[in-house]
């Protein structure tokens, strides 16, 4: 039987919603890279992190953080992923303003080669006009993604080589999420 996969995306229409910035350490020190929690490599933090929140509202179980849009979960969400996929993230404790419940930035820490370019609404790739030597043969824009699940191997929750944005979870960690009554994800058939 195939695996079914979707990409998980911030639920933008959540009433009231609270807006999260960028990622610094408890010190205050902002991250290097505002983008490497979207690399789909694993990470190092010598130093507990800090998730400010830019408009105050209703606290999510998941969103995303800053320009970098570093995944951000709570305590239901990160033993979802705990339990699913320990070898495929790293969570990173980090205190959010004003919440006293623990959240955690989540590290996808593989990348799968794995996007269907034909069965794709649209792809297009960097290519030398684009001036982008470092992005040379991927993509620059994918509308309506689809996978080739016979790439995936056994990965359960992913990014996508060449195309980092998306955060890929099989059908069994969607249901799980589901289950535990997820506010602020929601799931696109991939």
């Amino acid at each position: 039987m195939d695996r079914r996969f979707f990409r998980l995306t911030i639920d933008v229409y959540v009433a009231g919603r609270w807006h999260l910035g960028k990622p610094t350490t408890l010190s205050g020190q902002e991250l290097e890279d505002v983008w490497v929690f979207g690399y789909g490599q694993p990470l190092e933090f010598r130093e507990r992190l800090r998730v400010p929140v830019k408009r105050p509202g209703r606290p999510l179980d998941f969103d995303t953080a800053g320009v970098g849009q570093a995944p951000v979960v709570n305590a239901r969400v990160a033993d979802v992923f705990r339990k699913f996929a320990p070898h495929d993230v790293q969570l990173f404790p980090a205190e959010v303003a004003g919440q006293v419940e623990p959240y955690w930035l989540m590290n996808l820490v593989r990348t799968v080669r794995c996007i269907d370019d034909k069965a794709s609404a649209e792809v297009q790739l960097y290519t030398p006009e684009d001036g982008r030597p470092d992005r040379l043969g991927e993509y620059r824009s994918v509308i309506g993604l689809r996978i080739d699940t016979s790439k995936v191997g056994d990965a359960r929750v992913f990014r996508l080589w060449g195309w980092r944005p998306p955060i890929i979870v099989d059908e069994e960690i969607k249901a799980a999420l589901e289950r535990v009554g997820i506010v602020g994800g929601q799931f696109d058939a991939v």
